[in-house]
């Protein structure tokens, strides 16, 4: 299981990963934009799905661990590490 931090802007123009970033303490988060209005849970749904076709795992090993109402997020992915996780992103972040 891997648990990784997301900064979540919603309602944005186009959905997409736009890399790391870091919060105000230094730790690292990852950028992400959805199209979804966070109204109803809409733009968590969209971060959800957005993040498991980028990692390649199916969209049931993606959940949300804490942040509902918060920009900031905490994702829990099912079936990879920390390591594996960070290692699919650079090479998604990588190939476009």
């Amino acid at each position: 299981m891997a648990n990784l931090p997301v900064r979540l802007q919603p309602g944005a123009a186009a959905e997409r990963i736009d890399g790391w970033t870091s919060d105000a303490e230094g730790r690292p988060l990852l950028k992400v934009r959805v199209r979804a209005r966070p109204i109803k849970g809409e733009a968590n749904d969209a971060l959800i799905r957005l993040l498991a076709k980028s990692l390649g795992v199916p969209k049931s090993a993606v959940s949300l661990g804490r942040g509902g109402q918060s920009r900031s997020k905490m994702i829990v992915v099912q079936g990879l590490d920390d390591e594996e996780l960070r290692l699919r992103l650079v090479d998604g972040l990588s190939g476009d």
